[in-house]
């Protein structure tokens, strides 16, 4: 459907397509529409799709390909589990263009960390259910994603606790048995010294004496009974990850 309306300007433009190639509905190596398509789709000047396009070349989203006009680009950018979820919602696509995950663990676990106690409102020592994915872009691992289960979530999802991977969401199973919507808390980001088996699952070979600093996004998903779930994704240095305004 032709994205429309009055006073559109470059970031406008540029927005439509950002969002069209980091859900995945444009794909690496394929074609951006021509300038004077993208003119008439948005009712804008030449000079305003020319500055959306140098802005997405920029991002490392897209280049220029000669004949073949502009082209996607592999996208340099991670998302956060969160966002996955949104992407699925909209357009059901698990992964990005050139997207894997591995090293898929599942494990019950007492809560030792003092944030995830903190988050889950659990005591040392409760059980909890953990599971555990790398995601890969290309050969290079790009994050590795924590995701932590309280037992009021997993008496009422059990699946959580099998080692294979789930084909749905997990909050839309839990509403669906309990008729509670699971909300999303406020996503708060910082930096860390890396664990071990991060480095080790970030493929980041660095020697015992020197620290690694990582960037770490969390976020806790509850229903109206207290909270359920504490996600945790950790970035491999240099890689970007994009930040809603």
């Amino acid at each position: 459907m032709p994205y429309r309306g009055p006073g559109k300007g470059y970031a406008d433009v540029a927005a439509h397509f950002r969002q069209q190639i980091q859900s995945g509905e444009l794909a690496p190596g394929d074609t951006l529409p021509s300038v004077a398509d993208i003119r008439s789709e948005f009712d804008v000047a030449a000079k305003t799709v020319s500055r959306a396009l140098a802005l997405l070349k920029s991002e490392g989203l897209v280049a220029a390909r000669g004949a073949l006009g502009t082209v996607v680009t592999m996208s340099p950018t991670v998302i956060t589990g969160a966002d996955r979820i949104d992407r699925m919602a909209r357009n059901g696509l698990r992964y990005a263009p050139g997207e894997t995950s591995a090293g898929h663990q599942v494990m019950r676990r007492s809560a030792v960390d003092p944030e995830v106690c903190e988050a889950l409102s659990l005591e040392p020592g409760d059980e909890v259910v953990i599971r555990i994915r790398t995601f890969r872009q290309g050969d290079k691992a790009t994050s590795v994603g924590v995701s932590v289960y309280a037992v009021q979530a997993t008496n009422i999802v059990p699946e959580l606790a099998d080692p294979d991977r789930m084909e749905r969401y997990w909050a839309d199973i839990y509403t669906e048995r309990t008729d509670r919507e699971v909300v999303k808390g406020q996503r708060t980001a910082r930096a860390r010294q890396a664990s071990q088996d991060e480095l080790e699952a970030l493929e980041i070979d660095a020697p015992q004496h020197v620290s690694v600093a990582v960037l770490v996004t969390s976020q806790t998903f509850h229903d109206e009974s207290g909270p359920l779930a504490y996600w945790e994704d950790v970035y491999a240095p240099g890689t970007q990850m994009p930040i809603s305004g």
